[in-house]
Formats: C-alpha cells, sequence, structure tokens
C-alpha cells in the first residue's frame, strides 16, 4: 500500500498532506477524549500493539510487488475491533513513521498519502461497523460474514486510496488501470487470512474470564452500544 518515491509529484503531494492533517486530526481529538475520560491506560496498551503490528507487517511479514504498490497483511479491521478507533489510529500512525524514520527514510516523503490510506480505511470501518453490528451485540459475537464485511471494507478502501494516489500521479491509463486491477485482487487472501485471525482471536478473547484483560480493550467487545 505504499506509494513509491516520484509516483506522485510534489505539488499534487500537498494533496496527501491535507488528508493527513484531517485524518490526524481526528485521531489526536479521539486522544484527547480517551484522556479526559480517563481511557490512558487502553489507550496506551492499544497503541503498543497495533504499533508492533504495523511495524511487523511493512518490515517482517511477506509484503509483496503487486502491480501499483506491495500488499501488506494490515489487519485493520481486527486491530479495530480489539481496541477501538483511537487507539488502532494512533498506533498505525506512529507504526508508519517509525517504519520511515528506521527502516526507509525514502517513504517519509510520502507519509502523508500513506497515513491517509490507512487511517481514512480505518475510519471508514469503524463508521460502518457502528451501522453493521446491532447495537445491542458485542463485536466478540459478530457473525462470520460480518467479519467478512468489515474486512472487506477496511482492504477495499486501502486499495481504494492507493488508486487514487496512483491516478493522481500517473493518470487513468490503461495499463495503470491493469496494474491496479492486479493490486486489489492480491488483496483477496490478505482478506481471508484476517477472517481466519480475527475468528481465531475472538474465540480465544471469550474465554478471558478477568477484568484485567479485558479492560485494556475495546468497550464494544464485551458491551453492547446500549449498556
Amino acid at each position: 500500500m505504499h506509494i513509491e518515491p516520484g509516483l506522485v509529484e510534489p505539488t499534487k503531494m500537498a494533496i496527501g498532506y491535507v488528508t493527513a492533517a484531517g485524518v490526524l486530526a481526528l485521531t489526536m481529538h479521539g486522544i484527547l477524549r480517551e484522556v479526559v475520560g480517563g481511557n490512558w491506560l487502553r489507550l496506551v496498551a492499544g497503541t503498543v500493539v497495533t504499533l508492533v503490528a504495523t511495524l511487523l507487517s511493512f518490515e517482517v511479514l511477506p509484503h509483496p510487488s503487486v502491480g501499483v504498490s506491495e500488499v501488506h497483511l494490515i489487519m485493520g479491521a481486527t486491530l479495530f475491533l480489539l481496541f477501538g478507533a483511537t487507539p488502532a489510529a494512533t498506533g498505525m500512525a506512529g507504526g508508519l513513521l517509525l517504519q520511515g524514520l528506521f527502516f526507509e527514510p525514502v517513504d517519509l516523503a510520502q507519509y502523508g498519502m500513506n497515513v491517509t490510506t490507512l487511517l481514512a480505511s480505518l475510519y471508514t470501518t469503524a463508521f460502518v461497523a457502528k451501522r453493521l453490528v446491532s447495537p445491542q451485540t458485542t463485536f466478540a459475537d459478530i457473525s462470520s460474514k460480518q467479519l467478512v464485511k468489515l474486512s472487506m471494507y477496511f482492504q477495499g478502501s486501502v486499495v481504494v486510496w492507493v488508486a487514487f494516489w496512483v491516478v493522481l500521479g500517473q493518470g487513468a491509463t490503461v495499463s495503470t488501470i491493469q496494474s491496479l486491477a492486479s493490486f486489489g485482487v492480491a488483496y483477496t487472501p490478505v482478506i481471508a487470512t484476517e477472517v481466519l485471525v480475527s475468528m481465531a482471536l475472538l474465540s480465544l478473547l471469550r474465554s478471558v474470564k478477568g477484568d484485567g484483560v479485558r479492560r485494556l480493550l475495546n468497550p464494544r467487545l464485551f458491551g453492547s452500544a446500549v449498556a
């Protein structure tokens, strides 16, 4: 999902800085709300786990180049379900920044576009989840069909944003569209993998009885929205 250096000319990259400012401002608002609400421990825990997961996805797990970009196993829907939108967004933004600072400095110039792709996809998934999952249903009890839909929304949103940046930089040529199609299809196994991992993690967490671990997780994981 990384936008490669030189793909978008500097004058057009300003669009990425504007969109990044928007999603990062939304994240900062969420952070302040969590801190004021006394949920800083849950915020820190979710941020750290998501940050590590993001770095693993970028630097350790396989990330083959397909079409216009690399395909990463970033399980945004799963991280949202486990920790909530704000901790997941904070961890993703931080992980992407650390990846650029310490592993791929050439990616820093594209940080605005890349962080927009991740965070906008995450917030889209969070928005959809509120409408897809009944307020009376905990996230731990959502169906496999709903898991598939949430993963499709996150990964599909990533593909859409990558397509936007690529077309912005290269134009809508036949070769570009073909490369984008290949990139999109390559995310099919990513969706399948995320759903299987989500099902396994949710099954494991349902067996956790103590409140200590649950306090570090998304309140919707074990509580309804109308509680």
